[in-house]
């Protein structure tokens, strides 16, 4: 079962009225979701992949922290909002959600980058089902 999905009007709105608002020109979000061709497939070439049906995804918090914690510290980044689903998803469930704020495009693009693969290979299991 999977949780609710966060509502990014109101996480916009919620940024633009943290501390370091005034400081931040761009936000940027990142919406992962589950999709039926197995990650073999795209990521590997792996032609012969089975179709995924449904996903199993969980997450390490206190990993999850650690890098955002390390995602503050790069240059011009002021605001920064994650969220992880959990349990089985099905086939267009979204996984997360990560919102990043900072003050010029290419630092936000770079934390963004950093973020999500660093979430993607070191805070979360995610096993794909092909049944």
């Amino acid at each position: 079962m999977s949780k609710s999905i966060p509502s990014m009007d109101e996480w916009l709105a919620e940024a633009k009225q943290a501390p370091d608002a005034d400081k931040v020109g761009m936000y940027l979000v990142h919406n992962g979701i589950v999709r039926k061709t197995a990650k073999a497939k795209v990521r590997k070439g792996e032609t012969d992949a089975p179709d995924v049906v449904r996903l199993f995804f969980d997450s390490d918090q206190e990993k999850v922290e650690a890098a955002i914690a390390e995602a503050k510290k790069m240059e011009g980044i002021y605001y920064i909002r994650v969220w992880l689903n959990e349990g089985e998803l099905e086939i267009g469930d979204s996984i997360m959600y990560v919102l990043v704020g900072g003050d010029i495009r290419p630092h936000v693009i770079d934390c963004l980058q950093s973020l999500v693969g660093t979430i993607k290979n070191e805070c979360v299991v995610e096993k794909e089902i092909t049944d």
